[in-house]
């Protein structure tokens, strides 16, 4: 689940945003703009960051917080704004997207997904996608170039496993106690075996995306 809160110096005005966007299946706390906001963001890591800029009172700090947080923070800031606070935007501002008041919890969603999707290729928590590749969570669905791949239940979770450890290699021994469990009596053929298997399903003469790293083991690359 990404993590998103929503910031504003009266949460009351963006309380119903965030109960709506909760029916949208994105769980969206409310937390004030006051001094305290960076070492809340720090200890919780957002994915991404609505400002209410609208809330803040005087011109001159409405984007003060939403440089700060992209100056400090890797993560994504898209603005609730008013017509009043739209005026004296400029290109400069550091957002990644806004939204106009009144704020429709459809819109703001899609846009929450796709910032999301830009920044980390995950949209929502349901979808991974990594060019070509795509892996459905809810649905148990992997696509290549939008075929679908009939993959065994084995190699799915081999998929899932080595794509949420993109760039880091894993060796056999932590991918046998990922995918099979750590009682699992077999040894690192079975992960050899599997990978081939994946690999013949989903790599051609276009598309790499399991590395072996010798006698180590398997990394995902993008």
């Amino acid at each position: 689940m990404p993590n998103i809160v929503i910031v504003s110096a009266q949460p009351d005005r963006v309380q119903n945003l965030s109960l709506d966007l909760a029916r949208h299946g994105l769980d969206c706390p409310v937390i004030s703009s006051n001094e305290k906001i960076l070492q809340y963001l720090e200890d919780d890591s957002p994915d991404l960051v609505l400002i209410d800029i609208a809330s803040v009172a005087v011109e001159s700090n409405r984007w003060l917080l939403s440089n700060t947080i992209k100056e400090h923070f890797n993560c994504s800031v898209i603005g609730l704004l008013t017509r009043n606070s739209l005026d004296d935007i400029e290109v400069t501002v550091p957002i990644d997207d806004f939204v106009m008041e009144p704020w429709d919890s459809a819109e703001v969603a899609l846009r929450i997904r796709r910032a999301l999707w830009r920044t980390t290729n995950i949209e929502g928590d349901s979808i991974i996608k990594y060019g070509d590749l795509v892996i459905d969570l809810d649905k148990y669905e992997v696509s290549v170039s939008g075929r679908l791949i009939n993959l065994s239940f084995k190699e799915y979770e081999l998929l899932k496993v080595l794509v949420t450890n993109k760039d880091r290699v894993l060796t056999r021994e932590a991918i046998l106690d990922k995918v099979w469990g750590y009682d699992y009596f077999g040894g690192d053929r079975t992960v050899d075996v599997h990978i081939r298997r994946l690999r013949s399903k989903i790599e051609d003469a276009h598309h790499s995306f399991i590395d072996t790293v010798r006698n180590v083991g398997y990394k995902f690359i993008v």
